[in-house]
């Protein structure tokens, strides 16, 4: 019997030594990451509303091209994930300081300033001035549009266009 209590001492002692990690209360490490990631996405239509696609291998320099590459459409694979473009413009031209962007557009803005193809613009220029300038969150960029005729829709921020 008393060898039989050792081997049951001598064991719990080496589990109660364990690693040698001992138990801490919960540590609180601030909130949880929210808002979108870092790098650059174009933003297309989706079944359940924008949804923003990864393009890792351009580097933007500037937002003119980003119009561009929004322009040209979700990629084949993109396209065979339900994804499409409701852009449409004339001809345009963007500028980025801080966390404001303009879009000039060179005729009539065809889209209601409410729609899917207004959040694609939106949210694609955010998110590239966001990697353009980084000291800019995504969160906090408002895009205008500007018309020849003097419509200005927005400011828009990418949010009023996520989740609708």
């Amino acid at each position: 019997m008393k060898v039989r209590q050792g081997v049951v001492v001598a064991a719990l002692g080496i589990a109660l030594m364990g690693c040698g990690v001992q138990p801490t209360g919960v540590i609180g490490a601030g909130e949880s990451a929210s808002g979108p990631t870092r790098g650059f996405r174009l933003y297309f239509v989706s079944a359940d509303g924008l949804r923003g696609v990864p393009v890792p291998d351009v580097k933007i320099k500037d937002l003119d091209s980003v119009v561009k590459l929004l322009l040209a459409g979700p990629s084949p694979a993109a396209q065979g994930d339900g994804l499409t473009s409701f852009v449409e413009l004339p001809g345009f031209s963007a500028t980025g300081t801080g966390s404001r962007v303009t879009l000039r557009l060179y005729g009539p803005y065809p889209q209601t300033g409410r729609d899917q193809g207004t959040g694609q613009l939106v949210c694609t220029l955010a998110r590239a001035q966001s990697v353009l300038d980084q000291k800019v969150r995504t969160d906090d960029v408002e895009v205008t549009l500007r018309s020849p005729e003097g419509a200005t829709p927005g400011p828009y921020r990418c949010a009023d266009f996520l989740n609708r």
